[in-house]
């Protein structure tokens, strides 16, 4: 293993393995970001009740038993917890990650922004069926002339954009050029803030609410619209509204643009057990450290749904790989009838969490490859078992 002195990456070589597995704890290292400063108040403090969890088993597509310790193994695990009712059950590190060790969340980020749409909303400085173009005028030319705050939260809005990770010239990667993530895409009329970026955006894809297509660049814009709605830096709200609130040990750090807009869909940096408190949160219907954090209503919202969310979800690719699912403000919800949710980011980053038996398991990762359906499979049917044993 390459010692964290030893550093071996570059702006040009960080996202591709090997390198991954060092640079996902130093992104900082590399491009701007602003904090999400925990505050001064006290750290939520977590219970201890160590376990030995790993050897509990759960059974594969192909009838055979593994046991957690193996996922683990074999999954690139950096760091896992696993709380339950605010007690951490277990908790490991690897690959030179410690409790206070920061790594990139990918599209785990994605979260907070739907969380923090819901306190909007519920403040009335923002609606559901607000269109893009009345918090942000600049996109009325754009793909996004007709799409709602609900067709970005849901991923059912119209612009055409590929997200297939494994084309190097992917949508997704061109707008990540934007923060200096794949630099050998910049080229002289490459868009300078993620702003400038989605007024490119101009041709259909679908038309709005036809159908659940999941795109990072809908997350971005979201935050645009959370942005003005909100009347302060995104970044400020984040932190004051959710991250100073869970009682953090350690502040958050999320990369920005040019402008100093943060890259919301994939860009946030946490340690384990911070994250693991925003999943205690939502599983407690976001009530966490005796402030009511999140709506009720919105997290029972984004467990159950509506009919037209679930169909649009069961109609897309994901709804055969989660069979019963639905993708609703910017959470996947495994089962809503068992209350599991997950968050997910590439190269295997994961919160799991359980409603129903109130255990949160996080997993941070550093997979090889950005979408190994395989590992993510192993990962979600080790977490599954584990949270419904508990």
């Amino acid at each position: 293993m390459t010692k964290k002195g030893s550093r071996r990456f570059t702006v040009d070589n960080w996202g591709y393995p090997p390198h991954n597995r060092q640079s996902f704890q130093q992104v900082q290292s590399l491009f701007p970001t602003a904090r999400l400063c925990r505050g001064s108040g006290p750290i939520t403090k977590f219970d201890l009740d160590p376990r030995d969890i790993t050897h509990i088993s759960y059974e594969v597509n192909t009838g055979t038993k593994r046991s957690v310790q193996q996922m683990l193994q074999d999954g690139y695990t950096d760091a896992f917890i696993v709380v339950k009712d605010n007690t951490i059950l277990h908790e490991q590190y690897s690959n030179g990650m410690a409790a206070d060790s920061f790594h990139l969340l990918n599209s785990v980020s994605k979260s907070f922004v739907g969380m923090l749409a819901g306190i909007q909303v519920a403040r009335g400085l923002l609606r559901e069926t607000d269109l893009v173009t009345q918090h942000i005028p600049e996109l009325a030319n754009t793909a996004f002339s007709e799409s709602t705050v609900r067709h970005l939260l849901d991923m059912t809005a119209a612009p055409k954009y590929g997200e297939d990770y494994a084309d190097p010239n992917a949508d997704f990667w061109v707008e990540a050029q934007v923060m200096g993530w794949r630099p050998a895409l910049k080229n002289i009329d490459s868009a300078a803030t993620l702003l400038a970026y989605a007024k490119t955006l101009t041709e259909r894809k679908q038309l709005d609410g036809e159908k659940y297509h999941y795109r990072t660049v809908l997350t971005n814009v979201l935050g645009m619209v959370l942005e003005r709605a909100g009347s302060a830096d995104l970044q400020e709200q984040l932190q004051n509204e959710i991250w100073k609130k869970l009682g953090a040990e350690q502040d958050a750090a999320i990369v920005v643009d040019n402008a100093g807009f943060p890259y919301v869909g994939a860009g946030m940096n946490t340690c384990a057990r911070d994250l693991a408190r925003f999943g205690q949160m939502i599983v407690q219907q976001g009530q966490f450290n005796g402030e009511q954090i999140v709506p009720k209503d919105w997290i029972n919202d984004t467990r159950y749904a509506d009919a037209r969310a679930k169909s649009n979800f069961a109609a897309s690719n994901y709804g055969r790989m989660m069979p019963g699912g639905h993708y609703r403000n910017q959470v996947w919800v495994e089962n809503a009838e068992k209350g599991i949710l997950v968050a997910i980011g590439i190269h295997g980053q994961v919160i799991h969490m359980n409603m129903q038996t109130q255990v949160v398991i996080v997993k941070l990762s550093t997979h090889p490859e950005s979408a190994n359906g395989a590992l993510f499979q192993d990962g979600f049917l080790a977490m599954r078992a584990l949270s419904q044993s508990l």
